[in-house]
């Protein structure tokens, strides 16, 4: 199970632990599931990540969940994706 925080607000930028930084577009519900989604503009700033820049959308649980330590040992944030002030 995922633990959630508050959500995210449009506009917002979140770092993911891996480096790239997300910009918060909305939040979306799947027509099927009623699942809530995050929307989010990835640019990427690190070279360890996967994602190019463009356009995603994640489960919301998931966006704001921990990062899983043992596919991870060495990630240095606590959460998958934090809040940048």
């Amino acid at each position: 199970m995922f633990e959630v925080r508050s959500n995210p607000e449009p506009g917002e930028q979140y770092r993911h632990f891996k480096g790239f930084v997300a910009t918060i577009i909305t939040i979306a519900t799947h027509t099927e599931t009623g699942e809530k989604l995050v929307v989010y503009r990835c640019v990427d700033t690190s070279e360890n990540s996967n994602h190019e820049d463009g356009i995603y959308a994640r489960p919301l649980e998931m966006f704001m969940s921990k990062v899983d330590r043992e596919a991870y040992p060495n990630a240095k944030q606590e959460f998958r994706f934090e809040k940048i002030f």
